[in-house]
């Protein structure tokens, strides 16, 4: 299965959940897209909230459904902490969230691309892979040749605060992870233990 790359907002309103961070896409129509309209999410099963839920964190993160497989089973082979906390905080750990979460993009779908275009370094060193576990410490930064692009620009100026667990020199365009985050730092609206329900039928 690919990874999704058409109309996000559309995605947004059928789980309920923004996943461009905004809210905008839920502020004007705050149901699902289609004819229905409000009228279009009935109860759902348990199995349905597994799969809305596992689908939320997905998209989210922008992943394809491989992806987020092989990342759930490394997970389960973390001995310390609960699969589904140690899940969330791989996901955290992959560049193009570390460099959404410094405030060099917006989105994650614009620090993927940022990544994807060979403008982020890791220690000094080009990498364009956004899937690219990053440990804590390392340093992330933009390439010299990349400083001026306006999307970076605007997305550092833009930035009201950023998470705890990151530290960033706004002078220098770098910054690092400078701990994994803790379980109540993160997406107080997934309920992760779901997702490990869901898996734990399939794997």
């Amino acid at each position: 299965m690919s990874r999704y790359t058409g109309p996000s907002w559309k995605v947004s309103r059928r789980l309920g959940i923004s996943l461009s961070g905004t809210g905008k896409e839920l502020a004007r129509r705050p149901y699902a897209p289609g004819q229905h309209g409000p009228n279009s999410r009935g109860k759902l099963s348990e199995y349905g909230m597994q799969i809305a839920e596992k689908q939320k964190l997905r998209h989210m993160y922008g992943m394809n459904e491989r992806q987020f497989r092989n990342l759930f089973v490394k997970a389960s082979k973390i001995k310390e902490g609960k699969h589904g906390v140690n899940f969330i905080i791989l996901l955290e750990q992959r560049l193009d969230n570390v460099v959404y979460r410094l405030g060099l993009a917006t989105t994650r779908r614009q620090a993927r691309q940022l990544v994807n275009h060979g403008h982020v370094l890791v220690d000094g060193k080009r990498v364009d892979i956004p899937s690219y576990h990053v440990e804590v410490g390392q340093v992330i930064s933009i390439r010299e040749k990349s400083k001026n692009i306006v999307t970076v620009k605007e997305a550092v100026e833009a930035v009201v605060g950023r998470p705890a667990f990151v530290s960033f020199d706004t002078e220098k365009l770098e910054g690092s992870l400078t701990r994994l985050p803790e379980r109540d730092e993160l997406h107080p609206e997934i309920d992760e233990s779901l997702i490990v329900e869901f898996y734990n039928k399939k794997l």
